[in-house]
């Protein structure tokens, strides 16, 4: 089960990435996180930023509400969504925790 917070507004809750796969896509729930494949490499900020928008777009939300707020240099990551809801966040992230790789 996800772990998320919510906070003044935005939701806080961990991902897992894994960069430079073929695609980038979230391939489940890893101990409480979300788990990404990224196709950009961890390079210069660039599956950070891969990350964000992925997140984003999955969320319906402008790519700016979305930051990385710890682990910009590694796998584990905290992500903070502005102007979403736990149960929001919940309901759209749903349907990708359960597809198949």
């Amino acid at each position: 089960m996800l772990q998320v917070q919510e906070k003044a507004g935005a939701v806080i809750f961990s991902v897992k990435v894994q960069p430079r796969s073929s695609k980038s896509k979230v391939t489940g729930e890893y101990e409480g996180s979300v788990k990404m494949s990224l196709k950009a490499p961890p390079v210069d900020g660039e599956a950070n930023l891969e990350c964000c928008r992925l997140l984003a777009r999955i969320l319906g939300v402008p790519r700016s509400q979305v930051q990385i707020v710890s682990g910009l240099r590694a796998k584990m990551k905290r992500v903070k969504v502005e102007g979403l809801s736990a149960a929001g966040f919940a309901e759209k992230i749903t349907p990708y925790l359960s597809v198949s790789s």
